[in-house]
């Protein structure tokens, strides 16, 4: 199984301060950093876009940025984020008129593909892909906003999709987002996962202006992680 990776969202982080934000979660140990692109029509909320990620890339970034797109058509908006500096680009295969070929537009762009399941989208789509696919990311929460409490169906999924890595032989990363914890990021990782979104859980606690906080968040977060088995 993959090292386990804590991918901060930047949803719950600062915006008037977004820079500092996102060098304070990398200082505390994050991994990557996460955006949740989101366009007010696939879901009800509207974010951010390629120049916020241009943006961190010319602050000084170099972590892996991982693009979670919720928007719908995707192809349009892939190249501008590859150029942009992202990592990882995901999408919901729902989103797309062609799944098989949008997961090539984004590895064509130099980046690494992934799916995203939102709860109720069963994980079908992986059997005729799973060569084109870099990371699997499964909805925790229904998406749209951040600070939703974690669905606990999504254990099951998480073993199912596991399986279906596993079964595959290929280097696949399997991504939670919604509801990740401290309290509950073990039995998340015991399920199956290796990359954990956790935006509030972080973000949320570094309110009191002290940057120790993500420390403190992220290292309890990595020592539950190493305590607990799969």
């Amino acid at each position: 199984m993959n090292e386990n990776l804590i991918a901060p969202s930047i949803l719950s982080a600062d915006f008037a301060r977004l820079g500092e934000e996102v060098d304070n979660v990398l200082a505390a140990g994050a991994d990557m950093v996460h955006f949740d692109v989101m366009d007010n029509h696939y879901v009800p909320n509207l974010t951010i876009g390629p120049l916020v990620c241009e943006a961190l890339r010319k602050h000084g970034v170099e972590a892996p940025i991982d693009v979670h797109l919720m928007i719908r058509p995707v192809d349009r908006i892939i190249p501008d984020f590859a150029a942009a500096g992202a990592t990882y680009i995901t999408f919901h295969p729902e989103a797309s008129e062609h799944v098989d070929r949008t997961l090539q537009l984004i590895q064509g762009e130099g980046c690494k593909s992934g799916l995203v399941f939102n709860p109720a989208t069963p994980l079908t789509h992986l059997q005729h892909v799973m060569d084109k696919v870099d990371m699997v990311l499964l909805m925790s929460v229904n998406p749209g906003f951040s600070g939703q409490s974690f669905l606990s169906s999504a254990l099951d999924k998480l073993r199912e999709a596991r399986k279906l890595i596993d079964a595959s032989g290929r280097d696949i990363r399997l991504e939670i987002d919604g509801g990740v914890k401290v309290d509950n990021i073990g039995q998340i990782h015991a399920a199956g996962a290796d990359t954990f979104v956790a935006g509030s859980a972080i973000f949320g606690a570094g309110r009191a202006e002290d940057p120790h906080t993500y420390d403190s968040v992220i290292g309890a977060m990595r020592e539950v992680l190493a305590g607990s088995g799969c």
